[in-house]
């Protein structure tokens, strides 16, 4: 059990080091399709590890975008004034990863987007998309519990409603088609119009004041892009 022990930890460590070594490498280069021999060099590990323990290029994108990621840990840190605030906290804190490193993540999720891929890994694992889903069915639940949302929708419905505005909203920035100033507010009043459709009188008033900032969000990052862009004739 102890020698299981240890191979265990060595075992971590070898993943710790690739997946290290991994974002070091797409922070230099800007680019996913990694050469694994490199990889391994870079890792101090054998040519055939990070195919081990990961399977596959992809395999490894995903884990570096789950590594550079401990939102559950600063989620739990959260202090909202009620069900609705804590809902848009915790979009907020998940979207300020993208925007604090947008490049970065672009890079990621461009990769992890390709359908040119010949794995079918997804963008989370099974254990990512449970917690995650955990957490945001809570959130949800907690809100019609204290009366902000109707219980006559299911909230895994209201989720799927918001998983869409999510992925609809990440694809197209990560493609350039929406701004990174303009992200966080963009997909936060796509949330409060799928919460919108079952909330209560006092819910109304909550979203609607979270729609409201966020619009002003908007108009500054408007203004900010308007201001970049270059003059034309």
């Amino acid at each position: 059990m102890e020698d299981l022990g240890k191979r265990e930890q060595a075992k971590a460590r070898r993943r710790t080091d690739i997946v290290r070594a991994a974002r070091d490498l797409i922070r230099e280069t800007g680019e996913t399709d990694l050469s694994m021999r490199t990889l391994a060099q870079r890792a101090g590990v054998s040519l055939s590890t990070p195919y081990n323990l990961f399977g596959s290029k992809r395999a490894v994108v995903l884990a570096v975008l789950e590594d550079e990621r401990d939102f559950a840990e600063r989620f739990r840190k959260l202090v909202s004034g009620n069900s609705i605030d804590r809902i848009f906290g915790a979009h907020d804190l998940a979207f300020s990863y993208y925007t604090s490193d947008p490049e970065f993540y672009r890079t990621l999720w461009r990769a992890l987007l390709s359908t040119s891929g010949q794995d079918d890994t997804g963008l989370a694992t099974p254990e990512r998309l449970a917690q995650t889903r955990a957490i945001w069915l809570g959130l949800v639940s907690n809100a019609v519990r204290d009366g902000y949302l109707a219980d006559d929708i299911p909230a895994e419905l209201i989720m799927q409603s918001m998983a869409h505005v999510t992925g609809g909203a990440l694809l197209s920035w990560a493609m350039g088609g929406l701004s990174t100033s303009a992200l966080t507010a963009t997909v936060g009043i796509g949330y409060a119009l799928c919460l919108k459709g079952s909330a209560t009188a006092k819910g109304q008033a909550l979203l609607q004041a979270k729609i409201e900032a966020y619009q002003v969000s908007l108009s500054k990052a408007g203004r900010q892009v308007s201001e970049r862009a270059p003059e034309t004739l």
